[in-house]
């Protein structure tokens, strides 16, 4: 079991761009491994490789928010190379936390409905979409792929709130890996 650490805000590693992932090797499997390690190790619903540094175009949904009804039997859900084929079914507004964002939540908006084509951990393609807790978690992740972060999904005041939030969090911290396990899931 590896628990790599999480890169928090405003570190701007968190805006570089990812790449597809060519070939599923060992590599990338045991990034994929680590991302379920450190995503369960954190309480979290999802995680991107961004977050812990690495520029793959991979994030993980765990299973239980992918489908609640099988509980702990649940398996992680695996995207490489995913792309966001659809949004829609009308916008919603919910919290969200964010692994890279300790201790912050805002609610944001965004489409109730999202379709997701990716690549598992064998490479075969496959199609998913959800709704609730699991389509915006899909679109949480997809973000942190394309750099955009929770944090340009708020007007200027949340802006500059989270801004502070984040500077006293790594006065407090020194840059340390977030550690508590909330009761709103953090999105990745």
């Amino acid at each position: 079991m590896a628990v790599l650490d999480i890169v928090t805000y405003p570190d701007p590693r968190l805006r570089e761009a990812t790449f597809d992932v060519k070939d599923i090797t060992a590599d990338v499997r045991q990034l994929v491994r680590d991302l379920i390690d450190t995503m369960y190790s954190l309480n979290a619903a999802g995680i991107a490789a961004i977050q812990v540094g690495r520029l793959e175009r991979i994030f993980i949904i765990d299973g239980k928010v992918a489908d609640p009804e099988a509980g702990d039997d649940a398996k992680p859900l695996v995207f490489i190379n995913p792309e966001l084929a659809e949004t829609g079914r009308g916008l919603t507004v919910a919290e969200e936390g964010c692994l890279s964002f300790p201790n912050v939540f805002v609610d944001i908006k965004r489409p109730r409905w999202a379709k997701i084509r990716a690549l598992d951990s064998e490479g075969t393609s496959f199609e998913v979409d959800g709704e609730g807790l699991f389509g915006r978690a899909m679109q949480h992740e997809h973000d942190h792929l394309t750099g955009r972060l929770m944090i340009d999904l708020v007007g200027m005041v949340k802006k500059e709130v989270i801004k502070r939030k984040m500077k006293r969090w790594h006065n407090e911290h020194d840059g340390k890996a977030p550690e508590p396990k909330p009761t709103v899931p953090n999105l990745g």
